[in-house]
């Protein structure tokens, strides 16, 4: 079969097996690809619009970041010094998780949690002690809005350390929250209004209001932060304003920043076990042990065969004329010296050791082969 006439001079690949080239390169593509991206909303790994993959980079340029996967982990972490973000959770947590979040806190540590319509935020809230509550309607707000009264421009923002810089913030579908006696951070211009659908217009029977998004709570050495949309965190709100000031307020005072997956949709394979191996010192043990022994393996494999190919006669002549040596008489052999020579030049990166090593090892080959002949 002819080689297609698009290929560079001196290519003798057939068309089938270009094609082939092809199918095999774009599979191994396409499995890197589902191996280390996520499609789940909120997704740390998810780069679409929905994804909060802009947001865990944005955090790991500037403070130590940890996914944590199992609720367990939160009684390693130094609780002072780290803040949990806990986005919109997927299911609820049981009694024992709920039990390892509230004991981060009480130890001084700080729990974002970010809901807006479902009950698992909620019901979060309640196990924690906290008192605060999201409505779970729908905020709109037809005088101070984004792109729509379904997306409100939340306008009043209270004096404290949480709100440092933060005139607004810009929300998607959120929610009210009920604060019970929490601080409130953040809440709406006083045109906001609650309903059931997004799309539901204004009537005489809705109530304009300041309703809160976002408060703030203590609990025990540490605090509770409620945000009435987990929106703001994701790839397509988080650069609104003033969404990406609030979140970093949040983490300011904290040295690490704890993403709680835990509750969430699976991440990524890959990512997953980048996380399974990291958080098992005895998979740490096995997978080091495996790479040393299959490095030593390798090493001795190719000091092997370059001793066989270079024990023979005929291949040291050889050898002798590409280190620009005169050609030995029949029969002779390379001297010490000029293998060291030549191994220098082959290997510069070689110590003097190996070098030597290797170099007894040819002569001792040698003299074998001589007393066999």
């Amino acid at each position: 079969m002819t080689k297609p006439q698009w290929l560079p001079e001196g290519w003798n690949v057939s068309a089938p097996r270009m094609l082939l080239a092809t199918l095999i390169c774009s599979v191994l593509v396409a499995l890197v690809v589902f191996a280390t991206v996520s499609t789940t909303a909120f997704g740390l790994y998810n780069p679409t619009w929905e994804g909060t993959s802009d947001l865990r980079e944005e955090i790991s340029t500037e403070r130590e970041l940890d996914l944590l996967t199992d609720t367990a982990e939160y009684g390693s972490l130094v609780s002072d010094e780290a803040v949990a973000f806990i986005i919109a959770p997927d299911e609820e947590y049981d009694d024992e998780a709920a039990e390892q979040v509230r004991r981060f806190v009480e130890r001084g540590g700080t729990a974002v949690v970010f809901e807006n319509f479902e009950t698992n935020g909620n019901a979060l809230l309640s196990d924690l002690g906290a008192e605060a509550r999201f409505d779970g309607r729908v905020l709109r707000d037809e005088e101070h809005y984004f792109r729509g009264p379904e997306m409100p421009v939340a306008t009043t923002v209270e004096n404290h350390t949480l709100t440092e810089g933060v005139d607004q913030l810009t929300l998607n579908l959120g929610t009210a929250i009920e604060p019970g006696n929490a601080t409130v951070l953040v809440g709406t211009s006083e045109f906001a209004y609650l309903v059931e659908e997004p799309d539901t217009e204004l009537d005489d029977e809705d109530e304009l209001a300041t309703y809160p998004v976002a408060t703030v709570e203590p609990l025990g050495e540490g605090q509770v932060v409620a945000v009435g949309d987990p929106s703001i965190t994701i790839n397509a709100m988080v650069d609104e304003s003033d969404n990406a000031v609030f979140l970093e307020r949040l983490s300011q005072n904290s040295d690490r920043v704890v993403f709680d997956l835990s509750h969430q949709e699976s991440v990524p394979p890959l990512t997953s076990a980048v996380l399974a191996v990291r958080e098992t010192p005895l998979l740490q043990v096995l997978l080091g042990g495996v790479a040393i022994v299959a490095v030593a393996g390798v090493s001795r494999g190719r000091f092997r065969r370059t001793r066989k190919r270079l024990a023979s006669t005929a291949v040291w002549g050889r050898l002798r004329r590409r280190a620009g040596l005169r050609t030995a008489p029949s029969g002779q052999v390379m001297t010490a010296e000029q293998r060291v020579r030549y191994l220098r030049r082959e290997h510069p990166d070689w110590d003097d050791d190996r070098i030597e090593r290797v170099v007894i090892a040819f002569n001792r080959t040698s003299e074998e082969e001589g007393k066999r002949e």
